[in-house]
């Protein structure tokens, strides 16, 4: 049996008659760039999601760069991201001008409060919250520190689309939220593409100005901007699929739950844990073994697809070499790193592919 680590294809067949009507009608209008389609989308996932503004920008990278940006943070200030992430957190933070510093992740595997704490200096200005893996951080907590401190919280919601916090979505907690649609993310474009959401309208203006040259009005630039704009025909695939989210997440969640049940009784695995009060989406489902490599090794010559999320924990990136990190100030995250797997996950994976996975993982270390 080949079990993939997921499964694009499956999904996109499944409504593809609605993903050519969406892309056909925007085709027929030549509504490519900054059109009705873009609009539409971006309404109905402000909507879906509960916040005032949702301005569509051309990838997550680009979501959280400009975010910065847009909240005045530059050279000389300091922001605060988890040790535990995608690159594009902290790269982010240097695109804008300004300096990562990484903090610790907790047994969640987000950004652990007390860790924070350790982090502040003057020179912080912001704080980057990511949901990984499709669960909230301690929101809450994080939050507490960041008004106590006079610090700005962004969220970076690339794998938490419509996870959620005590029956509040994430990405309604901070000053803004940053959202990627890579395809394979929960909601996915056919391409790269992005947003992000605000209650600021203020804020959500000079972002929108940002993202068109610095103009609202054709050729009127109050000041110098980029280029990152949602492409119209990504605007229409994700506004059929927005309909779909929720189921997709909830078979997401079911499949993790059969995940746990079969893998908890193996004293090999550590199964992930949901955070209490957390809605948890299930863009990966990640264990810890002390075997790692090897089982990865096993799996994929059992046809078996799995992922590292993540091989190394940013702060001993090549990239950030120059700030000579040990690994004693992230116990956590240097531990976790060379302990994560990521199994394959998706919507429309059957219960035999699951059980064969869990199956294959018996059996290695069944000989041990």
């Amino acid at each position: 049996m080949k079990v993939p680590f997921n499964d694009l294809a499956l999904l996109h067949h499944s409504i593809g008659e609605e993903i050519n009507e969406a892309i056909k009608t925007v085709i027929d209008g030549s509504g490519f760039v900054l059109s009705k389609a873009v609009s539409s989308f971006e309404q109905a996932f402000a909507q879906k999601l509960g916040v005032g503004h949702c301005i569509g920008v051309g990838n997550g990278t680009d979501a959280l760069s400009i975010s910065l940006k847009m909240l005045g943070i530059g050279a000389g200030d300091e922001v605060i991201v988890p040790a535990n992430s995608f690159i594009a957190t902290s790269e982010a933070v240097s695109i804008a001008g300004a300096t990562p510093v990484f903090a610790d992740c907790d047994s969640y595997y987000g950004l652990c409060p007390n860790a924070l704490k350790t982090k502040i200096t003057s020179r912080t200005k912001a704080v980057i919250v990511v949901h990984l893996y499709g669960q909230a951080a301690d929101i809450e907590s994080i939050s507490a520190i960041c008004n106590d401190a006079g610090l700005i919280m962004l969220e970076d919601c690339a794998q938490s689309h419509f996870s959620s916090y005590k029956h509040s979505y994430t990405g309604c907690f901070g000053e803004a939220a940053c959202y990627s649609f890579y395809p394979g993310k929960n909601l996915g474009a056919l391409g790269d593409g992005g947003c992000i959401v605000t209650n600021n309208h203020n804020l959500a203006e000079k972002i929108r100005m940002y993202c068109n040259h610095g103009s609202m009005q054709h050729q009127k630039h109050v000041f110098e901007g980029s280029n990152s704009r949602l492409d119209g025909i990504q605007a229409a695939i994700l506004e059929v699929k927005l309909k779909y989210i929720d189921n997709w997440n909830r078979q997401r969640l079911e499949l993790a739950e059969a995940y746990t049940e079969l893998l908890k009784i193996n004293k090999h695995i550590v199964c992930p844990e949901i955070r209490p009060g957390a809605g948890h989406i299930f863009h990966l489902y990640v264990v810890r073994t002390q075997k790692r490599n090897e089982l990865l090794q096993w799996l994929f010559k059992h046809n078996v697809q799995c992922g590292l999320h993540y091989e190394k924990a940013l702060p001993f990136l090549p990239c950030y070499q120059q700030k000579n990190h040990s690994p004693a100030e992230f116990p956590v995250a240097s531990e976790y790193q060379h302990l994560l797997l990521s199994l394959p996950i998706y919507p429309g994976m059957t219960a035999a592919q699951l059980k064969y996975t869990t199956n294959c993982i018996g059996e290695f270390y069944s000989q041990q």
